[in-house]
């Protein structure tokens, strides 16, 4: 297996230097390319990282690739040296994509991860003409508690859903975001419920607002505060919503990533992923966390 590692690695890097790694075979996989959509794409590079499968290589645009992992080195390149130290990691990589969609030419991944060990994580990718040339992503390390409702961070329904409701769905956590969560109107947190039924995959918090709420004032009383300060992009397909937004917690700059489905106008389930965002002097590029 970390032979396959090394070997798909080398390609990467190749690719994304102009060396031609199709031994002849382009047409044919621009064709097979053809028959995949977005999100089959996105989905397949990302199982690459576990099976070692070098054609997902091919979804990529070697020539204008854009990295917003701040760990990672810009461009294809950089994507090939950072799955090249897997093979002196002691555990085989696992990716295990459990809900994927598209919105236009992004594509949205989350993803049960092992790799430099298990993560939780979503994957942003932006297509131009059939190739990925963007990536964004939030990871956190998930070594698989519970919460205190029994949840994980991926467990939960999986049917999309109400694909007709995708622009009135958006708007409704755009202005949950804005209203709650940024604390410009929280009077109105409880119109976005009903009721008390909402299921939560947050590790630290119960389901419902009671839930909600016991963890808000568990965290206020050790002087920990959770702020929102931007929404940078709001991403959807049916009954399910991603609202990618930068802030603060306990005081460190953070990403968040937050994923939403809506059933008959309100929040019914929520997933996220934080991230503490490093320092510049620690960036590998300068593209950035977000700039979508």
């Amino acid at each position: 297996m970390k032979k396959t590692i090394m070997i798909i690695a080398a390609a990467l890097i190749m690719t994304a230097c102009g060396t031609n790694t199709n031994n002849g075979n382009t047409n044919k996989k621009r064709t097979e390319m053809s028959t995949l959509t977005n999100k089959e794409m996105a989905v397949a590079l990302l199982k690459a990282i576990e099976t070692g499968a070098s054609e997902p290589i091919a979804y990529v645009n070697a020539a204008n690739y854009k990295q917003h992992n701040l760990g990672v080195e810009d461009g294809l390149d950089g994507f090939g040296r950072a799955l090249a130290g897997l093979v002196s990691y002691p555990e085989k990589a696992k990716v295990n994509t459990v809900r994927a969609f598209e919105d236009g030419n992004y594509v949205v991944c989350q993803t049960d991860y092992n790799f430099f060990g298990p993560k939780a994580g979503f994957d942003i990718f932006r297509f131009e003409d059939g190739k990925i040339v963007e990536h964004w992503d939030n990871l956190m390390v998930y070594n698989g508690e519970k919460n205190p409702s029994g949840h994980t961070p991926f467990d939960g329904t999986t049917e999309f859903k109400d694909f007709d409701k995708t622009e009135v769905n958006k708007a409704i956590v755009r202005n949950f975001v804005q209203d709650v969560l940024m604390g410009q109107h929280p009077e109105n947190l409880t119109n976005y419920f009903d009721g008390n039924n909402y299921i939560q995959h947050n590790v630290a918090i119960a389901d419902g607002l009671d839930g909600l709420g016991a963890a808000l004032a568990a965290m206020a009383e050790q002087g920990i505060k959770m702020e929102y300060f931007k929404i940078h992009k709001i991403l959807g397909c049916g009954n399910f919503v991603l609202a990618v937004s930068e802030g603060a917690f306990a005081g460190q700059p953070t990403s968040y990533y937050d994923m939403f489905r809506i059933e008959n106008g309100k929040i019914a389930e929520h997933w996220d992923v934080m991230e503490t965002i490093a320092p510049e002097s620690e960036w590998k590029h300068q593209n950035g966390k977000f700039n979508f």
